[in-house]
């Protein structure tokens, strides 16, 4: 008798669907939320992962069409209005402010103001691009922090709907205790699947982010000594006059 009852229990009253539609209005509360949570992390992960490989990409070609001796001109024309890459944006940028303020330098004063005006160009068009590749990264670092938390709250609600109906009944048999335990469980075990992807995936993301941003670093340095060395041409050249 006892052994159809405990079939009776894992069949009909302890599948995932069963657990849901059984469990209390708090607890289905929790599910939801940490469902939702796993949904929308997993979308951020893959979101990012095609943004960054796409990224990577772009700045490779651009290091190529760079460093391949083309006319920075022609280049700029190139890339001016794709926005297909930081490092593009930054070249961009930087060129544009020298193309904009090239022609009105008159003295040695106004081309010294150009050199810090198209570090100061790169350096805001950097930190926006950090900034776009960091968008949404804080969810992922709130799941992985707070689902286990959200799970566990779900735990112990479930646990406390198992003694309050030990309590109403006068009864410690399986039948009684096992919906509120399993729907306890359930509640732990999707904060856990909604927190260990999200802060795999932040680490990862993170360091992808960390790189990249070095390597636009790295170029705005490059780049800015190349603009240097233009402008020290033609701080001679005004001198000359």
């Amino acid at each position: 008798m006892e052994t159809e009852a405990i079939n009776t229990i894992s069949t009909a009253n302890l599948s995932l669907w069963a657990l849901f539609w059984q469990a209390d209005f708090i607890v289905k509360m929790v599910i939801l939320a940490l469902l939702a949570a796993s949904v929308w992390s997993w979308a951020i992960i893959i979101e990012k992962l095609l943004c960054f490989k796409r990224i990577r990409l772009g700045m490779r070609k651009f290091e190529e069409k760079f460093w391949s001796g083309m006319p920075l001109d022609r280049l700029y024309a190139e890339v001016k209005d794709e926005h297909t890459n930081p490092m593009a944006d930054i070249f961009s940028a930087a060129t544009k402010e020298w193309k904009t303020s090239g022609f009105v330098v008159e003295n040695v004063n106004h081309v010294m103001g150009l050199q810090q005006r198209i570090e100061r160009v790169m350096k805001i068009t950097l930190d926006k691009e950090i900034g776009k590749m960091e968008t949404r990264m804080t969810f992922l670092a709130s799941t992985g922090a707070v689902a286990p938390f959200v799970g566990l709250f779900g735990t112990v609600w479930g646990i406390m709907n198992s003694f309050h109906a030990i309590g109403l009944t006068n009864n410690t048999s399986l039948a009684v205790v096992a919906p509120g335990i399993a729907e306890a469980l359930f509640a732990t075990a999707l904060g856990l699947v909604a927190a260990i992807p999200a802060v795999i995936a932040y680490n990862k993301l993170s360091s992808d982010i960390d790189k990249i941003a070095v390597k636009l670093e790295n170029f705005a340095g490059e780049f800015s000594a190349i603009m240097s060395r233009q402008i020290d041409a033609k701080t001679a050249k005004i001198k000359g006059n």
